[in-house]
This record gives structure tokens, sequence and C-alpha cells, in this order.
């Protein structure tokens, strides 16, 4: 890819609640729900982690800023080792990653996501498989080529698993 420089946009929106006083607002009483706009249309429901600020204030079921770094990362390494993958002449038929993020108390003793664990389960189609040593330096590649995994300073490890060709469904939570 010869490009050097894009630009990528989202929007972020939150605005106070009619209900939610000033007063909440100043005591820390108020909803962190949020709205994500993306450049190509998407819109995501987003909130800060339950884990951060208590219910009712946080929305579980929102997708929240650490679940999006986590995300990131892990797509930007999924689209790279599809990549590779199509260009080495294996096709993937399943791609599944359960990846960790932990937040913890980095060097300088601030609250930062230290490290991700990318889990990514792979499944090929045919009898044509990479073997081991060749589905390592996949992951290995795509990781070095990945421009999220550039941009981070938390420590990124994967966990790469291969799926037989058996295999109809995984749920991405059986992932080891």
């Amino acid at each position: 890819m010869s490009q050097t420089k894009s630009d990528h946009l989202a929007t972020v929106h939150w605005q106070r609640d009619s209900a939610a006083s000033a007063a909440d607002f100043k005591a820390q009483r108020y909803s962190r729900q949020h709205v994500l706009h993306f450049d190509g249309g998407a819109t995501v429901q987003a909130s800060a982690s339950p884990s951060n600020v208590p219910l009712p204030w946080a929305d579980a079921a929102a997708v929240d800023p650490e679940e999006l770094f986590v995300a990131a990362l892990s797509s930007c390494h999924m689209l790279w080792f599809l990549s590779l993958a199509a260009a080495a002449g294996w096709c993937v038929d399943d791609y599944r990653d359960a990846a960790v993020g932990s937040l913890a108390r980095n060097a300088r003793g601030d609250l930062a996501i230290t490290a991700v664990r990318l889990r990514p389960a792979v499944r090929f189609e045919g009898e044509r498989q990479p073997d081991p040593d060749q589905l390592k330096r996949l992951h290995e590649d795509a990781h070095r080529r990945c421009y999220i995994a550039h941009s981070v300073t938390a420590e990124l490890t994967v966990e790469p698993t291969q799926l037989v060709q058996s295999v109809q469904s995984v749920n991405p939570a059986d992932v080891p």
C-alpha cells in the first residue's frame, strides 16, 4: 500500500438528560451514555464501562472505550491476517477472536490498558492447511503490519488457534 496519510473520522455526541439538574451533573450523577457516529454511516451506542462508573450512570449494554480499543486491535490484526492468508493461497472460512484487554496501573501509576491478548481461532477451507509454523508467521506478519498495533504502548500478544475443518460453529466465549 502506497498511502502514507489518511484521516479517519468519528463524531462523539453526549448531551445531558433534561431530567438531570446542574447540581446532579456537578455531583457526578449523570448518564455517560453517548453515541459514536462514523464517517461510513455506522452509529454505535456507547457509555463508560460499569467497572469504572457505577450503574445507573453507565450502560452495561453499550460499548465502552476500553472495549473499542481492544476491538480496534483485534479487527486490524484480523484484516491483515485475512489479506495475508489470501495472498498465500489459503482460504479462511471462519475467524473469531475472543480478545481481552487488561486495565491496570502503568509505570507512571496511571490507569491504562497495559496489555491486550488476541486469541484468534481460525478455520481454513479444504485440504491445504497452513502448518503451525506457517500459521505463526501469518499472525506475526499481520501483527507487524497492523497500524493500530503500531499506535499503542500496551503489550500486545497473539495466541492463535487453528480450527479443524469439521468444526461448524465456535462460541467466542469458548475460545481458549
